[in-house]
């Protein structure tokens, strides 16, 4: 994984100039494919920006969002742009983050009538709480003020289709809001982009400038001032989501290593700040002193060695019970407990599918097992046995 880099994607040429231009020293790379990407930094940060275009349309944005998600594999995917807003209380100008993702076109028809089946994808918790925070803590959720106003960034769910929405006479824009009546937006990309992060298990936001109010007002004249605006402000507020992004990705990583270095040396010496602090791998310790105060002794609850996919499993799935087990004794609060089980599930149904199919586990299992262990940085007895799985993971770092 890049713990540097994030990708942008979008749909439109403009979207693209906009996010271009946040973007310093821009450099050319070219997928085995054909499909090309600029690679530039946020100015002023080590974050690095993969920035692509996927065209109109959910179905080429999954196939360029996996694409790029392979070639890069990015800390996170971001799919920026504009959008026609669904609520009247989100001006012209304002950005919207999705926390939630419907395909709206899925449906069933009956002899009486069409019956919705949509899709949906629920935004990481920690990229939202990510997102709230810059919201607050900034002036302005872009650069580009109409008649004066800052614009503001909006939180809630959006909705996907295959149709350009501009009326609020048909008979889609009345399927909305029956269906769909909480979206704050509409597009025509997000969905893709959301399923390709979803099996990929990488964390993906998507960030909409409101361009146009979907009801049929929608005219050249006005998208030609409109639209730029909208995408120069999500551009910029997508920016520094992933410059904020990596910047805590660095810490935690730095928070990591430091606390494998303290554990490293207090294991060598047997002291360190007045306390002993041991920690094993399914092994049993013992301690020769003299006289020993205040010590501690971590048994990690995850057994380091799994050379075989199966033996992977059967890894993921004890560590499993240590974590239930330290949720009901108190020790892991009951919204970290859901994150961590959800990323082990991931990573254990990527390795028994690879059990079958393929002689190592799949990239994407790394990948949940590394998240997990961000996610149990305050849980050093859980964390340190991490280390062993993700190798085993088939990624070393």
């Amino acid at each position: 994984m890049s713990n540097d880099l994030v990708v942008i994607l979008t749909a439109l040429n403009l979207e693209y100039e906009a996010v271009h231009r946040e973007l310093a020293d821009p450099q050319v790379t070219v997928h085995k494919s054909g499909t090309r990407f600029e690679v530039g930094t946020v100015p002023g940060t080590s974050c690095r920006v993969a920035l692509g275009l996927t065209s109109k349309g959910n179905h080429s944005a999954a196939v360029l969002a996996e694409r790029a998600i392979e070639h890069f594999s990015p800390a996170a995917v971001l799919f920026v742009g504009v959008a026609g807003r669904m609520r009247s209380s989100i001006a012209l100008g304002d950005v919207v983050m999705a926390t939630l993702v419907y395909a709206y076109h899925g449906a069933t028809s009956e002899d009486d009538g069409l019956k919705a089946r949509p899709r949906s994808w629920e935004a990481p918790h920690p990229l939202i709480q990510l997102g709230q925070h810059l919201a607050r803590t900034t002036d302005r959720a872009g650069h580009a003020p109409e008649n004066g106003r800052v614009p503001r960034v909006h939180f809630g769910p959006i909705a996907a289709g295959e149709v350009l929405q501009n009326s609020r006479n048909s008979a889609e824009a009345a399927w909305l809001r029956q269906h769909y009546n909480d979206a704050f937006a509409i597009d025509m990309e997000a969905a893709g982009v959301a399923q390709a992060g979803h099996l990929s298990g990488l964390p993906v936001g998507v960030i909409r400038g409101i361009s146009d109010r979907a009801d049929g007002t929608k005219n050249g004249a006005e998208d030609r001032e409109r639209q730029p605006r909208a995408a120069a402000n999500a551009a910029a507020f997508a920016v520094r989501l992933a410059a904020e992004l990596i910047k805590e990705a660095e810490l935690a990583e730095k928070a990591e290593e430091e606390e494998r270095t303290v554990m490293a040396q207090k294991d060598r010496t047997g002291r360190g700040s007045g306390s002993v602090v041991n920690t094993a791998f399914s092994s049993t310790v013992g301690i020769m002193a003299g006289e020993v105060t205040g010590s501690t002794v971590h048994v990690s609850e995850a057994a380091p060695k799994a050379s075989t996919p199966t033996e992977l499993v059967a890894e993921l799935d004890r560590f499993r019970e240590h974590l239930t087990r330290h949720h009901a004794d108190g020790t892991l609060d009951a919204d970290i407990h859901h994150e961590a089980q959800a990323e082990l599930s991931i990573a254990r149904r990527a390795a028994e599918k690879c059990t079958a199919n393929a002689p190592a586990p799949p990239k994407k299992a790394a990948l949940a097992l590394r998240k997990l262990r961000g996610l149990l940085a305050d849980h050093p007895e859980l964390a340190a046995g991490l280390a062993a799985l993700i190798a085993a993971a088939g990624d070393p770092a």
